[in-house]
């Protein structure tokens, strides 16, 4: 399986591509970011992150992208930019075809480190050492956007059996219902 893992931001917007199932060791086929500068328009910084998102998808061509689902921060103005540059990832990947997978901040750190409150040097460390590299990627968020694109591979196989026996009981239920 082939994961874009972004970490959406305004500023800087993590990616990175990871390829592998899990039980096997991962290889990163790609890491980056998509950087858009502070003081331009809104909708120019949007048409930036989309522009470099559709160039890793056209490079990179995933099964699948796997985006850092935004949680409730302090700074609503920081919160609002995260937002805005996931729903462009989102978007591009759909407008393709491509499942969107969402995880949660913590949810990738305990995937990644055994913890779901790592900080970031820990997660870093992990990719590292999980993806054999040389060097933990810099900055913070192509290590993060790596980290989702593992954590993805490493949790679709049993999202996915949940899904399907959901939706098995969910057919059988309405089988009894009509019989």
């Amino acid at each position: 399986m082939r994961v874009l893992g972004v970490d959406p931001g305004l500023t800087r917007c993590g990616v990175g591509v990871v390829e592998g199932v899990a039980g096997q060791p991962l290889t990163m086929i790609g890491v980056g970011v998509v950087r858009t500068p502070a003081d331009a328009e809104l909708g120019q910084r949007l048409v930036a992150v989309e522009q470099g998102i559709e160039q890793w998808l056209d490079e990179h061509r995933p099964e699948c992208v796997a985006v850092e689902r935004v949680f409730s921060q302090h700074n609503v103005r920081t919160v609002m930019g995260t937002a805005q540059a996931s729903a462009v990832a989102m978007l591009c990947a759909a407008r393709r075809g491509i499942p969107v997978a969402l995880h949660t901040p913590s949810e990738v750190k305990a995937a990644v480190t055994g913890s779901g409150r790592a900080d970031k040097a820990q997660v870093g460390a992990m990719v590292t050492r999980l993806l054999r590299l040389d060097a933990p990627p810099k900055p913070a968020d192509a290590a993060d956007a790596l980290a989702l694109a593992i954590c993805h591979i490493w949790r679709a196989p049993a999202q996915n059996r949940l899904q399907q026996a959901v939706a098995l009981h969910a057919a059988t239920a309405r089988k009894g219902r009509t019989a």
